[in-house]
């Protein structure tokens, strides 16, 4: 269950650049990070949705 934590990880991380870039009114910036944001956004929902949380054994 590792790839549900490193999608949410990378959703976090394209989260906050998706907000630096809204700061900076960076076009490009905002393009590509909020793009990250939505695709692994969904992967980690719909990952989480099929697989469950992971468990710590």
């Amino acid at each position: 269950m590792g790839l549900v934590i490193i999608f949410a990880l990378v959703t976090i991380l394209a989260g906050y650049g998706t907000f630096t870039s809204l700061k900076n009114k960076n076009l490009l910036g905002i393009v590509f990070a909020g793009g990250t944001f939505a695709i692994f956004g969904w992967f980690t929902v719909m990952t989480v949705l099929n697989h469950g949380y992971p468990i710590a054994h």
